[in-house]
């Protein structure tokens, strides 16, 4: 399954480079300072039935919320690109104790580079810091009572994972971007609290052993961005992350899959599709699979 989507996703930055070549008023420098771009989105999804429906289903309501936020810095040779993303989502349904999440993410990315005399080569050095808002849980039903039943599994910086480390970076346009870094240290902490306790095996908790708060981890990352307008108004975005920790079973890879595509309707209104794929053994040992699709309300600033 990992080589498929790995072969799958080979396939589209393949496509998107050979589209970034014909998209040449992409690709003029843009002036040196700071250049700041932000988005908030709102995504909305409803169904409603009523008493009289045959056709069976659930009423629901769902939403979803987005800001996005670019920060980056030109000096001649030097460039220095951030973003800040925040993504939180809930889906009530009907009759459901509890509302559940649909999505969670707080997200740092900062890349700093020096050019190289080949014009698309930099020396970088990046940080990525990534956590969630809110705490997490599973659900179950009590067989006596038939109530659900949630178990706090997560919460804000449990986990956190911080990765840094130099590389190579090569950089078509800021739409197109691939950053390799071969020795990149990533640390992964967590609530002490989820990692002790009777009954609690070492590396149970994201691979945290127990009753310590912080896993390091050494190895190599890649990472891929790739941005570009398939039709008129219709946008898709790819980011794809790659870890492989030379400490422990190399050869299991990390893998953080996102495409964003995003159809406009006009200046405050689009539908977006959301697909996210992550494989990490030491949360769990399959891939884990986000689908959200909407109608956004959209406020750039």
């Amino acid at each position: 399954m990992k080589k498929i989507l790995l072969f799958a996703f080979s396939c589209v930055f393949s496509a998107g480079m050979a589209y970034s070549q014909e998209a040449t008023e992409k690709d003029s420098i843009p002036p040196n300072g700071w250049t700041r771009e932000g988005n908030i989105q709102l995504l909305f999804n409803q169904s409603a039935f009523n008493k009289e429906w045959t056709g069976g289903g659930t009423s629901s309501i769902a939403g979803n919320l987005t800001v996005d936020y670019q920060f980056n810095y030109r000096k001649d040779k030097f460039t220095w690109d951030n973003r800040i993303i925040g993504n939180y989502g809930l889906t009530k349904v009907k009759d459901d104790e509890f509302a559940r999440k649909t999505s969670d993410r707080l997200e740092l990315n900062s890349i700093a580079g020096k050019q190289m005399q080949t014009s698309n080569y930099y020396y970088s050095w990046f940080l990525n810091f990534r956590t969630q808002f809110d705490k997490g849980y599973t659900f179950s039903e009590d067989p006596d009572t038939g109530k659900t039943i949630r178990t706090e599994i997560t919460d804000f910086l449990s986990p956190a994972y911080l990765q840094t480390g130099p590389g190579i970076m090569w950089k078509k346009s800021d739409d197109f971007v691939i950053n390799l870094a071969p020795a990149t240290a990533r640390f992964i902490f967590v609530d002490k609290d989820f990692t002790s306790g009777p009954g609690y095996e070492d590396g149970a908790y994201f691979g945290v052993d127990e009753g310590k708060s912080m896993r390091f981890e050494l190895g190599a990352a890649l990472s891929a961005y790739l941005n570009y307008e398939v039709l008129e108004n219709v946008n898709m975005e790819h980011s794809l992350s790659l870890y492989s920790n030379y400490l422990d079973k190399p050869g299991n890879v990390d893998i953080d899959y996102l495409l964003n595509l995003e159809m406009g309707i006009n200046d405050y209104l689009s539908a977006n599709f959301v697909f996210q794929a992550i494989y990490d053994d030491n949360a769990v040992g399959a891939f884990q699979i986000r689908e959200v699709f909407g109608l956004g309300i959209n406020f750039g600033f």
